[in-house]
């Protein structure tokens, strides 16, 4: 049966896309975060799912906000990346899963978890710019990918406890598929930033080393923060962050550390990364 093998909890900075689209990673100011990366991508190198899952917020460039579900499963056999106003991105085209993205939909709807299904949508750099992270510059990406868009942009949004009983369904639904693959799955987002308003730039380090510290040690208590403790202790973009729940809730209740890095400033936000291994 399939099986999911490691999680990974990252910030989708857009900035960090551009860095590698325009060769300015070993500028001054980036250098040390793509120095920060290269355990990150050491591991990813040794890890390569079949498949993976990955929770994402469309930045209201596939998904229209007069029509934004709460969540939207991608079941197309490719995804292109979007034309975020400048042309879409000088990355590979992201190859999906179809058979397993249809069984997660069946799965979780029977699991009362109401999807929107696509068969048709371009990913921004929610999802591109994580798997550059990973991956770096490849001219095929590694790794088949099931794109899920929770929705963080407009009221109302998902609880912390919803996305992390999500995560659940997902390992239930992952568990009862029959094919002999592994899958990995991350949540993206965050971590503390605002982008605007009279707070813009704020970021919270210790908000955030706690964040990452309960999802190893206490994730039921991410689970408890609500909206207004994001946006309050956060910033408004912070609440990217409840994507991560339902990344640490499809994992095991003990998991092993791989890596952490965490990192500001990254375009006026800060920079966190976290690798979950199951036992």
């Amino acid at each position: 049966m399939a099986r999911i093998i490691a999680g990974m909890g990252t910030s989708h900075v857009p900035g960090l896309g551009a860095a590698m689209d325009n060769g300015k990673t070993q500028e001054a100011y980036w250098q040390p975060v793509f120095k920060g990366l290269e355990p990150l991508r050491s591991w990813h190198r040794d890890h390569v799912p079949d498949v993976t899952i990955i929770v994402y917020n469309d930045h209201a460039t596939a998904i229209a906000l007069d029509n934004y579900a709460t969540f939207t499963l991608g079941v197309a056999e490719q995804f292109l990346p979007a034309d975020e106003g400048w042309g879409r991105r000088n990355v590979p085209t992201v190859q999906g899963h179809p058979e397993l993205a249809w069984h997660l939909v069946e799965s979780l709807v029977m699991d009362e978890f109401d999807l929107a299904v696509s068969g048709d949508l371009d990913v921004d750099h929610g999802l591109t710019v994580p798997l550059s992270i990973a991956y770096d510059q490849p001219e095929i990406w590694p790794t088949r990918v099931i794109p899920l868009a929770v929705n963080v942009i407009q009221y109302p949004q998902p609880t912390s406890l919803r996305c992390f009983k999500l995560g659940q369904a997902i390992r239930r639904a992952v568990d009862a598929f029959p094919d002999d693959i592994t899958v990995g799955i991350w949540g993206t987002g965050g971590l503390s930033h605002q982008l605007g308003g009279e707070r813009v730039g704020v970021v919270n380090p210790e908000f955030d080393t706690q964040f990452l510290d309960n999802l190893v040690s206490d994730p039921m208590a991410n689970t408890r923060l609500t909206h207004t403790d994001f946006f309050r202790e956060a910033g408004c973009e912070g609440i990217e962050m409840i994507m991560w729940n339902v990344m640490r809730g499809a994992l095991n209740d003990r998991v092993s550390e791989a890596y952490r890095f965490y990192h500001i400033p990254v375009s006026a936000t800060a920079y966190g990364a976290i690798i979950l291994e199951n036992p």
